[in-house]
């Protein structure tokens, strides 16, 4: 699998979709939005513990979509603060933004933000995470329960691959209050829970409050535990989970495939190493990209490209929505993921791992 070349395909229309803002002729972007777009946006990231992707992908892609636009935004980290995460949104609509976009801690913060910026009329973007019973005007992400469908099926391929029958697995949940750790277990059981009616057997299965790896590590011990150190595979919702998971094989002399998600450093080391079987990349890029579009047209005044609605059920609405497609990661396809330029030779290649690079063919 080339992601260029799947990019064309899977990523194509959607792509599309992104860039009709822009017209047909040949100016640029900045020229195209940047003069005649007037109005400020907030946007609030909502920790670093969660993933590595918050502070090392999405702030630095969201800076430089938002500056070729021409738009002047305002990007904070919360922290993993909910306190802290509802000051910063205060003070936000108080300096006058005129969008506010937030990746929400739990659904109840977030809408409860969100809640306050349309009373001050202020539009709002949930960010690769829905805010359940929330108010935004638009939702950007991946389509999530494709996600987990992609990481059950490598978890399967990798435990044909090692010809094991009947194996036990565990599964090391997201965080309970995110709406998207509910979409990626509704994926991966989709494809798992056949598999157990077949004779496979869930030995562990607990969700990991505010994807907290430390605590994850803990849990994946209590888990293995209980299982009696006999497990097969370990299905972790993303990269960081997955490290914990393996930080404890390793401590047991074990060694099992284990899944992750967002195409982290760590995560791609891991594969390399054979420690991990497989990740999830999300090309962040488009979803920033997809987040400056969406704001554009509501600092215009209009209604902006999407590719359908997402149900929130406890607000009982469809949320306008624009979903963008993952791709699976092997230790085959990690030369994709740099040459796509999401992660660097050099930051990948490091020590050990840069022998490894050399034999999965990463130039």
């Amino acid at each position: 699998m080339r992601i260029r070349a799947l990019g064309m395909v899977a990523l194509g229309a959607v792509t599309a979709l992104i860039l009709a803002a822009c017209g047909n002729d040949d100016s640029s972007d900045t020229a195209d939005t940047g003069s005649s777009v007037k109005g400020k946006v907030g946007v609030i990231l909502p920790d670093t513990q969660s993933s590595a992707r918050w502070e090392s992908f999405d702030k630095p892609l969201l800076t430089k979509a938002f500056e070729e636009a021409g738009v002047e935004a305002d990007i904070q980290n919360a922290l993993g603060d909910k306190s802290k995460f509802v000051s910063i949104a205060d003070g936000m609509i108080q300096d006058g933004v005129s969008i506010l976009a937030i990746v929400n801690l739990d659904s109840a913060t977030g809408a409860q933000v969100e809640a306050k910026a349309k009373a001050a009329g202020v539009k709002t973007i949930d960010y690769d995470r829905l805010t359940l019973g929330g108010s935004a005007d638009y939702y950007v992400s991946f389509d999530n329960v494709k996600v987990g469908e992609l990481q059950g099926q490598g978890l399967v391929d990798c435990l044909t691959a090692a010809k094991k029958t009947n194996p036990s697995i565990i599964e090391l949940n997201g965080s309970p209050t995110d709406n998207n750790a509910t979409l990626f277990k509704q994926g991966y059981d989709s494809v798992l829970d056949p598999k157990y009616k077949e004779g496979w057997k869930k030995v562990g299965d607990q969700s990991v409050p505010d994807w907290d790896n430390a605590k994850a590590v803990t849990i994946f011990e209590q888990l293995l535990t209980a299982a009696g150190g006999n497990v097969d595979g370990v299905l972790a919702a993303n990269d960081g989970l997955g490290n914990s998971a393996i930080t404890v094989l390793k401590k047991n002399g074990l060694k099992v495939p284990v899944t992750g998600q967002d195409a982290t450093v760590g995560g791609l080391q891991n594969i390399l190493a054979g420690d991990q079987c497989m990740t999830v990349y999300k090309p962040i890029k488009q979803e920033a990209e997809g987040l400056v579009k969406l704001a554009v047209a509501l600092l215009k005044g209009e209604k902006a490209e999407t590719t359908g609605t997402v149900r929130d059920d406890q607000g009982k609405r469809d949320v306008p929505s624009l979903l963008l497609t993952p791709l699976p990661i092997t230790k085959d396809s990690v030369k994709d993921v740099v040459a796509d330029g999401f992660v660097t030779k050099a930051e990948l290649c490091t020590g050990n791992y840069a022998t490894l690079c050399t034999e999965a063919g990463v130039v």
